[in-house]
Order: C-alpha cells, then structure tokens, then sequence
C-alpha cells in the first residue's frame, strides 16, 4: 500500500476537516496541515500513531529485537497451541479468584 502524505493549510482543513478525517481513517492517508506555509500538525490514522508511539518505547524495540531472533533460532510456537495455552490460562485464574472471592463473603 502506497503511503499518501497530503500538505494542506490550516484554514482548509478546518473548511473540510469531515473529510479530511474521513480520508486519514478510511484511505489510511498522513495529513501535514500548515500555517501560512509552515508545518505545524500531522493528522494520521490512530492505528498508526500507536505504532509509532509504541515504537518509541525502548522496551517495546528491544522485545520486538528479541522475538527476530528467537524466530530465527527457531524458538517460535505454533500460534494455535499458544492461543489454546493462553485459553487454559485465563480459565485457571477464574476459577482461582472465585475460590479466593468465596472466602470472604459477605456475612461470613
């Protein structure tokens, strides 16, 4: 997919900002709005700024970094039998609170 970055005045983007916001959501396409010629905001999808947040998070590139290379020793899991792991899990933790939970009662 071919990334569209538009430049586009302030005063025109306010004029049209519905489809403006439209076209950022929908088409995926990068806003720079300017002032009197000057960049001054980025309008972009937010999908894609929370990408880009995250990717400024040093701890989030170094797992990213980590995850490459375990895949290339060939560490990798099957996704399904992770999914189910993840499943059985959860199923565990419920049922360990509700335990938990019947202990203290109330009127006990």
């Amino acid at each position: 997919m071919k990334t569209i970055i538009n430049h586009l005045p302030l005063t025109k983007a306010r004029v049209n900002l519905g489809q403006v916001v439209r076209r950022a959501h929908v088409n995926r396409e990068f806003f720079i709005l300017e002032k009197d010629g000057i960049p001054v905001v980025g309008l972009m999808h937010v999908d894609d700024l929370e990408d880009y947040l995250e990717m400024q998070n040093r701890s989030v590139k170094e797992q990213i970094k980590k995850s490459a290379e375990e895949y290339r020793r060939g560490a990798a899991r099957n996704a399904s039998e992770f999914l189910a792991e993840l499943i059985i899990s959860g199923k565990r933790k419920k049922k360990k609170s509700r335990r938990v939970a019947g202990r203290f009662a109330v009127g006990s």
